[in-house]
């Protein structure tokens, strides 16, 4: 995780040495890309005087990956010269890494209780060794395609050199080596049709006397791989090993029968993902009338997102921006704090199931934490039925949020409310790549956010593009207006500094996995229901017009459950499952 590299940058800053304060920050941030802090510091040092741009360097980076991501942003800027250059450099530099990584592989048998396990005869142990060699060589491919300070590996990272290279080199005019490139992509994929297609082309423009081959560096890099798949392939048909298999394009004929229906399951879930937009955008009619779409995903200058209005009514607003009132009133659990995300705002956020313990300790009214329960899941049915109709959308997490600007800090403000982020993937902006890794919530798929005011200054939602910098689109808040959309990499997004008043909003995230459906959901539910048996109970004490706020009588009725001592209340870090009715309300990020 670098973090060496966040004393450092301390350290450099107090010996004001700001270039190599600089340099450690950024190489901090590069593996820490969530670590606020340390985005607030690195934006502050671009805009000091005394700071040089090539200060903003990643110690730790590897050659080759410095060479990828500088070819790759000089390929996006259509500079094709200098990317033929640094990505050439950077496949040599991944190919020469990936002969280290390989060579590390020879050694003892590291797996010393599966070793006492087997315990092998002669020829066995040979094989199973050999093996394992065989397996470490074939991960390399993934620690050479892994940024430094990431988890997750880039796919196909040796032939998307080639796909770039081919195009590149046919933009500044040397045909010969982009058909050398195509060709030696067709050896990872040999039916790609678009390359195919560039194929002919080349071999159209060189002529008869234009040879077009493979580079020979890549063919012995295929041939080698095939032949350790085939052995290691084999091993886990008749020998019981198992093996994943870091390559998309392995040949499907190398795979075992007995593996391929497994593998064609795999292959259907992910092509089941990653439908293309045109089928993802056929939407299923709202389930409520008077609901408006005022914005889609055109309109939007984006894919999988949506804005609807009269999603509540103006009395509707009014009675949740109540119940923020009467639960910070009330303190426990809504305390204004600063905001996690920046000090120039107050943040208070209130979850279902606390709502519920306020109503029931007399706090707030029944009927508006009622209402907080019956909004968010109004919500979920629109987005469901928009998104993805006939697939069920669980809640991943409900929480009520107000954002309050300080009044004397915000001359001069520079920072966001909400820094840009995706909801399930850790944004990787330099590297154009979104991280699907902890401590990101990777199994959220969908994300709304339901507005009950406007009457404050700032605060708009906005989109980017995955470099987090170019604005796509702008949502100016409104009592009712909602807006979704899927929470991967493709809907980057921030919220604009609140300058002026309070706003306040419901956060909604969704999942497709029930295993990761919100619990607090579920005991609110309960405590609802409870309430609703209460009710219709004869007791006179119990009947609907019964209000905590009004108790005059002599008599002071007895409270439904015991209420536990303020000291033997849960503290933050124990058993949150046993003690339900304290849990605090998590942060919004």
């Amino acid at each position: 995780r670098r973090e060496p590299y966040n004393y450092l940058q301390v350290a450099f800053f107090q010996l004001k040495k700001l270039d190599q304060a600089v340099s450690a920050a950024h190489t901090f941030f590069v593996a820490n890309p969530q670590h606020l802090q340390m985005r607030e510091d690195i934006e502050k040092y671009r805009r000091m005087s005394g700071v040089k741009a090539d200060s903003f360097q990643d110690l730790e980076a590897t050659p080759h990956w410095e060479a990828y991501e500088t070819g790759v942003q000089h390929y996006d800027a259509d500079e094709y010269l200098q990317a033929v250059a640094r990505l050439e450099e950077s496949l040599s530099e991944a190919l020469s890494a990936l002969e280290e990584c390989r060579a590390l592989c020879e050694g003892p048998w590291e797996d010393e209780d599966e070793e006492e396990k087997m315990q092998p005869g002669l020829y066995e142990a040979i094989a199973a060794h050999y093996i394992q060699v065989l397996k470490c060589r074939q991960q390399c491919v993934l620690e050479i395609a892994t940024k430094p300070g990431r988890i997750s590996a880039t796919e196909d990272f040796i032939p998307s050199h080639l796909d770039l290279l081919q195009f590149a080199y046919s933009q500044v005019g040397n045909q010969t080596l982009a058909a050398e490139c195509a060709a030696s992509y067709l050896l990872f994929y040999p039916t790609d049709e678009p390359m195919l297609e560039k194929m002919k082309q080349y071999r159209t423009e060189l002529g008869e006397d234009g040879a077009v081959t493979a580079r020979q560096s890549i063919q012995h890099y295929v041939q080698r791989s095939l032949m350790e798949k085939k052995l290691i392939y084999y091993a886990v048909e008749h020998l019981g090993e198992t093996f994943n298999d870091p390559d998309l394009w392995t040949p499907d004929e190398l795979i075992p029968e007995n593996l391929k229906e497994k593998y064609r399951e795999d292959q259907e879930k992910q092509k089941q993902e990653t439908l293309d937009v045109e089928e993802r955008e056929k939407r299923g009619p709202l389930p409520f009338e008077g609901i408006a779409v005022t914005m889609d995903s055109q309109q939007m200058n984006g894919t999988q997102r949506v804005v609807f209005d009269r999603v509540l009514t103006e009395s509707e607003c009014e009675d949740l921006l109540r119940l923020t009132k009467a639960a910070g009133e009330a303190g426990d659990g809504y305390r204004a704090r600063r905001s996690p995300h920046t000090p120039h705002e107050r943040f208070e956020g209130l979850t279902v199931l606390k709502a519920m313990q306020l109503a029931q300790n007399g706090n707030v009214e029944w009927r508006d934490a009622k209402l907080l329960l019956q909004a968010s899941e109004k919500s979920r049915q629109i987005i469901e039925s928009y998104f993805t109709p006939g697939k069920k959308l669980h809640f991943s997490f409900t929480h009520l949020v107000c954002r309050t600007a300080i009044d004397g800090e915000q001359e001069g403000r520079m920072d966001l409310s909400h820094p840009v982020h995706a909801d399930n993937c850790l944004l990787d902006p330099e590297g154009q790549e979104c991280w699907k890794e902890p401590p990101a919530y990777v199994y959220r798929d969908y994300s709304g956010i339901l507005y009950l005011n406007d009457d404050f200054q700032g605060g708009g939602l906005f989109f980017t593009e995955i470099d987090t910098v170019t604005v796509t689109a702008e949502v100016h808040p409104k009592c009712g207006r909602l807006v979704a959309f899927s929470s991967g990499k493709e809907n980057p997004h921030g919220v604009w500094a609140v300058s002026r008043g309070r706003r306040c909003a419901i956060a909604l995230w969704y999942t497709h996995s029930q295993e990761h459906a919100e619990q607090e959901r579920v005991k609110a539910e309960e405590l609802m229901k409870q309430r609703i048996v209460e009710q219709d109970q004869p007791d006179g004490d119990e009947r609907q017009g019964t209000d905590h706020g009004s108790r005059s009588s002599s008599e002071p009725r007895a409270p439904r459950r015991a209420t536990k001592p303020a000291e033997q209340r849960q503290k933050p870090g124990l058993d949150r499952k046993q003690h339900p009715e304290v849990l605090r309300a998590r942060d919004e990020f």
